[in-house]
């Protein structure tokens, strides 16, 4: 039948993915890069986790290819779907987050992931998701922007029938859903700038849908490097590192308490090493603490971590 999910196209891609994003992230890096654990679930499958730690620009940083196999959806996967609960289910994909060093420098996280979900007697149920959102510690215009256009690039050429915009109604939707899940209800403000988020894709079918996941994974490159290159040379003191540490702790509690990829991994009996590399080597919390008016700092929650149109004229 045409354009069925081809699983192994899916796979061999993003065993490519993330040998060359591994590449480039240890050039940018400069240091002795990143070693490679690969693991095999009880379950069904595996995966092949890479870490960075103590790095020449990265502090930490980790790029994870799992494969996985189960005979039941995980709750976090089914949560939206009820009627997938109890299918037997493959879950392909590539994650990474970067943690710098240098506060100038922001956190990257980018995702790319595959699903298929089966039961006897019942046509497959597949989707892709995924995207890419940027967390800074000291916000710069030209960064964000750059960060925020390179994320319209990925939409191009996406328009349906009726969006005769290049792909623009695409980017709207998902930076919108970005900025929508990358947010701490409890503390009533978002995890960083945003970027894209897409899930449960499959309304496009196998072979576009593929390809916009694709565009998505490749645009995170040309989208970081060059605000890691412009930055991670820029002087800074223990304030703005403190800073850093206290920000982080809100990647903490958002991966903790609502990332949906996290709970999957935990739900699905996955590598605990691995779901959890994600996490800052370094992190500080103070109680009901507010930055100075009018510093950089208080600029950060005044002009960043509000939801905007970046590339609004």
């Amino acid at each position: 039948m045409a354009d069925q999910p081809d699983i192994d196209a899916v796979r061999d891609y993003l065993f490519d993915l993330q040998d060359r994003i591994t590449d480039a992230l240890a050039a940018e890096d400069g240091g002795d890069g990143f070693r490679e654990d690969v693991w095999s679930r009880p379950g069904g499958g595996g995966g092949r986790s890479r870490i960075l730690e103590d790095g020449c620009v990265f502090e930490k940083g980790g790029i994870n290819l799992s494969d996985v196999q189960g005979d039941a959806m995980p709750p976090s996967a089914s949560a939206n779907r009820p009627e997938l609960a109890g299918r037997s289910f493959q879950a392909m994909g590539v994650s990474l987050v970067m943690h710098p060093r240098n506060p100038f420098v922001p956190t990257s996280h980018m995702n790319v992931r595959f699903f298929i979900a089966e039961k006897p007697g019942h046509p497959p149920v597949w989707w892709f998701g995924g995207g890419f959102d940027l967390t800074p510690y000291y916000g710069n215009d030209e960064d964000v922007i750059h960060w925020h256009q390179t994320a319209r690039d990925a939409c191009n050429g996406f328009g349906d029938a009726t969006d005769d915009s290049g792909g623009a109604a695409v980017h709207a939707r998902f930076k919108e859903w970005c900025d929508r899940y990358f947010y701490l209800k409890h503390r009533k403000e978002p995890r960083g700038v945003g970027g894209l988020f897409f899930d449960d894709l499959n309304a496009w079918g196998f072979a576009r849908s593929f390809a916009f996941m694709r565009s998505v994974a490749e645009h995170y490159l040309p989208g970081y490097r060059p605000i890691v290159a412009r930055r991670k040379g820029m002087a800074y003191g223990e304030a703005e590192r403190e800073f850093q540490k206290y920000r982080r702790g809100r990647y903490v509690e958002f991966n903790l308490v609502y990332d949906r990829g996290t709970l999957f991994g935990l739900q699905s009996g996955g590598r605990t090493e691995s779901i959890l590399m994600s996490l800052p080597p370094e992190v500080a919390w103070r109680y009901d603490w507010w930055p100075e008016p009018d510093s950089p700092e208080a600029e950060l929650y005044a002009r960043y971590l509000v939801p905007r149109d970046w590339l609004a004229g």
